[in-house]
């Protein structure tokens, strides 16, 4: 059995494992990312993350074959370069990434956009395992995203594309942190809805003590509570209508949602489904499930790892 080593790296932590084929994580573990410290310091550790997997690996006797990473930002077309865009790491552009961890380790390394890894575990051991079509959204601080089509993460023209959570939603809308404004992340990402949330509280002269965060509007939400109800519903509907418009244009078999408010239960799904079907284009979701992803925060090492074996097995196809 062949491994590859899966890394997930993320603006507060980073999460790298051993992975086989079958999606079988053998070894994992989680280390503080450390952002604030700079883009040298943060190649060290992703350097060290590596040795460590590799240690692992030996004792274990497994045959490590290549090494995986996500990362926020942009990744260049050869998929080794992280090119910018990054917001949550200062200093993290153009960063010859794949060069200076092939340096240490001596294995292939590839790199991708850290939404597409997460999509891409879905499709592969996740809630869209085996569908080849498939739209992937994560929705947290911001909102991520990954299409698949016929079995292949879409990239765009030099792999520019895919940032789903900056489809402009409404024009002359909010400013977004990438500069635009109206955009999907802007108005449905769960940073939005806690900002709404303070906006109204304040509006209405509450007071309000309490550290708020997603948990705190949802639990409120099963509570009844009328605003946290209000703000959830046009939650639901800007998420739905952003959906609705991808939908629209790749028809995909599965819209997987994940991020840490999607867990909140079944009814975060149902609610979301219902103002994606009032909007979307009843032809082109023939075929489309919207459902809630089912890796958790594994879904980024996993589809890593995954894209280690892909881009390896390619490199042999061609070769």
């Amino acid at each position: 059995m062949n491994y590859a080593i899966g890394i997930d790296l993320g603006g507060t932590s980073v999460k790298y494992g051993l992975v086989d084929t079958n999606g079988s994580i053998a070894f994992e573990q989680t280390i503080p990312t450390r952002a604030e410290e700079g883009a040298t310091a943060l190649i060290g550790r992703l350097t060290s993350v590596v040795v460590d997997c590799l240690l692992v690996a030996r004792k274990k006797k497994f045959k490590v074959v290549g090494v995986g990473v996500g990362t926020p930002g942009i990744v260049d077309r050869s998929f080794r370069i992280v090119l910018g865009g990054a917001d949550n790491i200062p200093g993290w552009s153009d960063i010859a990434l794949a060069a200076s961890l092939e340096a240490v380790c001596g294995l292939p390394v590839s790199i991708n956009n850290d939404a597409n890894m997460m999509g891409l575990g879905e499709q592969q051991f996740g809630a869209a395992r085996s569908f080849s079509d498939v739209v992937f959204l994560t929705v947290g601080t911001g909102i991520g995203g990954a299409v698949i089509s016929n079995n292949e993460l879409f990239g765009g023209y030099n792999n520019r594309g895919g940032e789903l959570g900056h489809i402009p939603l409404y024009a002359n809308g909010v400013d977004c942190s990438c500069g635009g404004k109206g955009c999907l992340e802007a108005y449905a990402s769960t940073s939005a809805l806690v900002d709404k949330y303070r906006n109204r509280v304040i509006e209405k002269g509450i007071n309000q003590t309490d550290n708020v965060d997603g948990r705190f509007i949802i639990n409120l939400y099963k509570k009844g509570d009328s605003l946290a109800t209000q703000v959830l519903e046009e939650h639901w509907r800007d998420l739905g209508h952003g959906i609705a418009g991808l939908v629209n244009i790749f028809s995909p078999q599965r819209v997987v949602v994940g991020g840490g408010i999607v867990e909140a239960g079944d009814f975060y799904i149902q609610r979301l489904d219902s103002y994606f079907r009032r909007f979307v284009m009843p032809d082109c979701s023939n075929h489309t499930v919207l459902c809630a992803a089912e890796l958790g925060n594994k879904a980024g090492m996993l589809g890593a790892a995954q894209w280690a074996f892909s881009r390896i097995a390619q490199a042999s196809q061609n070769y």
